[in-house]
């Protein structure tokens, strides 16, 4: 499932970053460099700061300090909704669908939105080839699906958009296994066609077997898993 090995130089670029959550410092002086093409998984325990690094890095939450970079670009400070026009999606761990929409609705919300191209149809039609269950509930209340179906959906919505910068938290809860492998195996072509990935994933043997590099958040910041 991995790919090939990506080009050197980086697409993101994190330098110093600091957030938390109220008082509570959680990345601290975090460094990390991903190119175009490459997959890093990040691991470590609960609280360990993965999650705060995927949203400070998505501009869901304010950095404290340091920059963030992308494709030369400082983006530290943007808003999420300005991050995700330059082509920087989050997945969060938390499934981030609209319940009251139906399934169909929920994989064309961002069809209108700038830099969405008519490619979005043809890649929202090779997800649900995919995933034949989404097709056949697509018109189905999102809120109706298994937990397992909402996760895919949540998925087919960020990838299906052809990030340039993938943020991956958790994508494996409550997917089967054949599901999750599916799923990865769409991570591993979308960094085959240049999509920067950062995935953040309890499942290790998994997250190993996708990644060119597997970093460890140790004391606020990723360092090398060893």
């Amino acid at each position: 499932m991995r790919v090939d090995e990506p080009e050197a130089r980086p697409r993101l670029e994190v330098r110093g970053l600091e957030a938390g959550w109220d008082r509570s410092l959680v990345v601290k002086n975090a460094e990390l460099d991903v190119a175009a093409g490459e997959i890093v998984a990040l691991l470590g325990g609960n609280g360990s700061g993965k999650s705060t690094l995927l949203w400070a890095i998505a501009g869901l939450l304010r950095p404290r300090a340091g920059s963030v970079t992308v494709d030369g670009r400082r983006v530290d400070g943007l808003s999420a909704d300005r991050l995700a026009r330059l082509g920087v999606r989050l997945l969060p761990q938390a499934k981030r669908i609209f319940p009251s929409l139906t399934v169909g609705e929920n994989l064309s919300v961002t069809d209108l939105a700038p830099g969405i191209g008519d490619w979005r149809h043809e890649r929202r039609e090779e997800w649900l080839a995919r995933f034949p269950i989404l097709q056949s509930k697509l018109a189905e209340p999102a809120a109706s699906l298994s937990g397992g179906e909402q996760q895919l959906l949540a998925i087919g919505r960020v990838v299906t958009t052809l990030p340039r910068v993938l943020l991956l938290d958790e994508p494996s809860a409550g997917l089967s296994t054949g599901w999750a492998t599916e799923c990865f195996g769409v991570f591993a072509d979308l960094a085959a066609t240049g999509s920067t990935i950062v995935l953040v994933e309890q499942n290790v043997a998994l997250a190993q077997q996708l990644a060119h590099r597997t970093l460890r958040m140790h004391l606020g910041r990723p360092v090398v898993d060893v």
